[in-house]
């Protein structure tokens, strides 16, 4: 028996991030070099020496990502708005000021200021509930380690120059690593660090190659030129497979690529049930960059902008202009598509660096959202101000996150009028025209559900936050997400009470939340009279093959036995009985 049958297989789970299958050789990247750095003080005589270090440092540091930009290749290069960000980021006043200042005043060497000004910021992100959010500080690290690299005389890894097929096995890779994976070399890759929210997922799904991150020690488990499997569907890479176990895989892999040809060719057409009901079926996005990707899924538009982005890691708050040039670059690229977009939607004294308030011991019950605008209308008029300028371009829905009272869905609108005042005195081009949305994540909205619809055009429903604030669970908090339930029938009750609000009151209902995306769960919610569906863009082809199969007669008469149901267990057996068939072709 050779030495490579005697090694036994091992497996190892973390965060699916990118879906799919591949089986290849680990090309171990070297990320070393800036976990452990030495604090040292520096003399009076030679702290503008220190000084320049530092600046020079920043300065090729910014170079270095000005080059990967202009070298992109051309699957990713809608991404380059990220690594620019990340340019920015060098430069942020919070960021790049505060190393400075700490050298001065403290006297100590470059490395530590940075790293001591860099894990005060972290903190500030890490306290945040929302994933997407508390990913962010991965950012921040991402543009340090590129400075502290310089600073220590570490080689950066040229992924590009990689001339094999392989799957990358790395610590983490950031949007600028991954910015520069040739699809005819990377197979897939795993990190010991990151998230399903972290833009390298994000990048991940956007160029279709499976990737599992958030895998702690992998890169002390994985050695160079092992056989790995990668399932990103299920956050599973196993190191040296069996024979058994590889040709398992195979016979999935092949499996998989043929239903994903099928439903890409097909994600083209509509989405209409089998007696005749169409379904919008639309794409959630981040960024502008994004846009590709639910168009070339069969995106019938955009059911949800998120525009926090722009907010983040920066030092003073988007001007009216950065955030209209975005958003105008969406509602162009997509038009005559809809674009909904959904207002500032964070914790503003976590989330952005600028503020300066009290620290919230429970931010997902604090001052968040809508609150938030609302308590800085100056902030909630330019951003109003910068929708309405690029609704003049195309098909644009406003969204407004985390209403609870009818008194702040007027207070809104009043903001929203002097917004289009301010636009119509400064001769600006802007559309007021707008369907007027808001979302539905928090019971008192459920339960005034009726008189809300009278004050808008369209509900959203977001399931994550409905379903968190509803069960009072942390979705976060591992120790109870397992609790975290689509299909309880509360959530079901509650959504159905809205869906019969709105059919009574002529108004249209989505649903933009995660449950969405899954094609379990659409039967229900073609059931419970959902309007429309929006998800991240890789879902939407599955998505509309579901509904295709489906019809609407059977998906109602479903839902009255579901009603009946008191646990989840029940409803999931319900749904598995009735349509399990379809999902599992």
């Amino acid at each position: 028996m050779s030495e490579k049958e005697n090694i036994e297989e091992i497996r190892l789970n973390g965060i699916e991030a990118s879906p799919g299958i591949c089986i290849g050789k680990a090309y171990l990247v070297d990320k070393e070099g800036v976990d452990v750095v030495e604090k040292y003080f520096i003399d009076k005589k030679n702290l503008d020496n220190e000084l320049k270090r530092f600046k020079t440092a920043v300065k090729q540091a910014v170079n270095d990502l000005k080059q990967i930009i202009e070298n992109i290749p051309k699957d990713v290069r809608n991404y380059t708005g990220i690594i620019e960000t990340h340019v920015a980021l060098l430069r942020d006043r919070k960021l790049y000021d505060k190393t400075i200042e700490t050298i001065k005043t403290e006297r100590v060497n470059a490395e530590w200021a940075l790293k001591k000004v860099v894990a005060g910021i972290k903190v500030m992100f890490l306290s945040i509930n929302d994933p997407y959010l508390k990913e962010r500080s991965n950012d921040i690290s991402y543009v340090s380690d590129r400075i502290m690299k310089i600073l220590m005389g570490s080689e950066e890894v040229n992924i590009g120059k990689i001339d094999k097929r392989v799957i990358l096995v790395a610590k983490d890779l950031s949007p600028a690593d991954t910015s520069q994976i040739q699809l005819d070399k990377i197979m897939g890759f795993v990190t010991d660090r990151g998230g399903k929210t972290s833009h390298t997922g994000i990048i991940a799904r956007t160029l279709e190659i499976p990737a599992v991150l958030g895998l702690g020690n992998a890169t002390k488990i994985i050695h160079n030129d092992d056989t790995l499997i990668i399932d990103g569907s299920t956050g599973v890479v196993i190191v040296n497979p069996s024979e058994r176990t590889l040709n398992k895989y195979k016979e999935i892999e092949t499996r998989e690529e043929e239903h994903k040809a099928h439903l890409t060719l097909e994600s083209y057409f509509k989405a209409k049930t089998i007696d005749g009901f169409s379904l919008p079926v639309m794409g959630n996005i981040e960024l502008p960059e994004e846009v590709p990707s639910v168009l070339n899924h069969g995106g019938d538009g955009i059911g949800l902008y998120r525009t926090e982005f722009q907010y983040l890691t920066r030092s003073d708050f988007p001007s009216e202009e950065e955030l209209f040039d975005k958003y105008k670059t969406v509602v162009e690229s997509i038009a005559p598509k809809p674009v909904t977009i959904r207002t500032l939607d964070i914790n503003g004294d976590k989330a952005l660096v600028s503020s300066n308030g009290f620290d919230e011991p429970n931010p997902a019950l604090g001052l968040r959202a809508i609150r938030y605008c609302l308590e800085r209308p100056e902030i909630f008029i330019t951003q109003l101000k910068a929708i309405l300028r690029a609704a003049a371009f195309g098909n644009v829905r406003i969204l407004f996150p985390m209403i609870s009272s009818i008194d702040e869905i007027r207070e809104t609108k009043k903001y929203l009028n002097e917004a289009a005042d301010l636009l119509e005195k400064e001769g600006k081009a802007y559309n007021k025209n707008i369907p007027f949305g808001i979302m539905i994540e928090v019971p008192s909205t459920v339960i005034m559900a009726d008189a809300m619809a009278d004050e808008a055009d369209f509900f959203s429903i977001g399931t994550n936050d409905l379903i968190q604030y509803t069960l009072a669970i942390d979705r976060v908090n591992m120790g109870v997400a397992h609790l975290y339930q689509p299909f309880h029938p509360a959530i079901l009750r509650m959504i159905k009470h809205v869906t019969d609000v709105c059919k009574a009151k002529g108004i249209k209902v989505f649903v933009c939340g995660e449950m969405a995306g899954d094609p379990l769960n659409v039967p229900v919610l073609l059931g419970l009279g959902i309007d429309e569906l929006s998800m991240n863009s890789q879902s939407i082809p599955a998505v509309k093959n579901m509904i295709r199969s489906l019809k609407i007669e059977d998906t109602k008469k479903l839902m009255k036995e579901i009603l009946k149901q008191t646990t989840t267990n029940d409803v999931i057996k319900l749904v598995e009985a009735s349509f399990g068939n379809i999902i599992s072709k």
